[in-house]
């Protein structure tokens, strides 16, 4: 099987569906199954390979990590043809994307496509909620062509085929438990990161509004003064609203920028508790990280964040935006040791079921059945 990739976000862009795709080209390599991946270049040093072909772009302001590229039509068409690929994945909705589901129909090639982010949610923080309908109508147009169309939980399943999308199945996402681990020296990352407290509280992600960034800030002000004597925040990732939080945030709570590999997971294993207050996830790889490493999270009842965190197991769910409910959640797990030391271990369980390969498998598998399916060949 030769599989072409197009994608508006790519390693070594910091983002999940960049990341995803990533390990799912790493993962076809290691098979032996070509692919070819058409992503924009980006104001990060770029990861060089063979198999990828890119263009020039600029930043997407709703989105930053996904680029609005300007591919050149004839040189994919050129690509394309010499590279002959059995099916298209078309993975992000915007210039790339669209050329690859053009040329699919144009040369007779099966598509099929993937939907990572909610960008009707992030309308709202950008005062454009106005453009709901419109992005709601280019979104259907956009991914009717699609043979199936992956989304990675349940919950955002629901959410699109009640706008009338079809085709949908789920294509859910894993983590790396030989990187993500509880059995890490935190004396070490304590010392590297300045931690005297009693606990250490972590946020990992994107530091933008349509993370809900800014109810950390109001959750750690809320918290009782003695227990604040006793805690100290981590928040581990960069963005827009970094500067302005830095301003408002408290004492004891420290911001890293952005890390990666064993850095990240030295601070999720040595976390007591992971707080994601985002409600606009469509997955949340974050939260299966730390889960992986032995820490609960807290997060909020609200996308596919109900189908990562196991209410009452590995985690509390919460209402978005109730910030005395996850206060509370908070001071109920540093108050219960037993508690917290049950849902790390029942997290880790869990991420354990979630490996990379046979989630990769399953794909692989999917893109099959349409192959096979003469009733999905849309353009014969």
């Amino acid at each position: 099987m030769k599989i072409a990739i197009f994608t508006d976000t790519y390693y070594p862009e910091v983002n999940g569906v960049a990341r995803t795709l990533k390990r799912f080209t790493d993962y076809l390599e290691e098979q032996g199954i070509d692919v070819k991946v058409f992503a924009p270049k980006s104001d990060s040093k770029e990861y060089v390979s063979t198999h990828i072909h890119r263009f020039k772009s600029l930043s997407f302001f709703l989105y930053p990590e996904c680029r609005l590229a300007f591919p050149n039509m004839l040189q994919i068409r050129a690509e394309l043809e010499k590279f002959s690929p059995d099916i298209i994945h078309v993975a992000t909705p915007f210039n790339i994307g669209f050329c690859g589901s053009y040329y699919a129909k144009k040369l007779n090639i099966p598509l099929v496509g993937s939907y990572h982010t909610d960008f009707d949610y992030y309308l709202q923080f950008y005062d454009l909620q106005f453009l709901s309908n419109p992005l709601w109508s280019y979104m259907k147009w956009f991914h009717r062509p699609f043979q199936k169309l992956y989304v990675p939980t349940p919950v955002t399943k629901t959410q699109l085929e009640e706008k009338g999308f079809a085709n949908i199945e789920i294509w859910t996402h894993g983590v790396n438990c030989e990187l993500f681990n509880p059995y890490y020296n935190k004396a070490d990352v304590r010392q590297r990161y300045r931690v005297s407290k009693k606990y250490m509280l972590t946020y990992v992600g994107r530091l933008a509004p349509e993370k809900n960034i800014e109810l950390l800030v109001e959750i750690a002000k809320s918290l009782p003064p003695e227990w604040s004597e006793q805690i100290q925040w981590l928040i581990v990732g960069d963005g827009p609203h970094k500067r302005k939080l830095e301003e408002v945030a408290p004492s004891n709570m420290s911001f890293t920028g952005f890390l990666k590999g064993t850095e990240l997971a030295e601070v999720y294993a040595s976390s007591d508790v992971f707080v994601f207050p985002s409600s606009s996830e469509t997955f949340g790889n974050v939260m299966l990280e730390s889960m992986a490493s032995g820490t609960p999270v807290i997060g909020v009842n609200a996308g596919g964040v109900r189908n990562v965190v196991q209410e009452g197991i590995t985690g509390y769910l919460c209402e978005p935006g109730h910030i005395q409910e996850i206060t509370n959640k908070i001071l109920h797990l540093l108050e219960n040791d037993g508690v917290r030391s049950r849902m790390g271990m029942e997290g880790r369980k869990y991420a354990l079921t979630q490996k990379w390969d046979v989630i990769f498998d399953n794909l692989l598998y999917s893109y099959s059945t349409v192959l096979k399916d003469p009733s999905k060949q849309k353009y014969a």
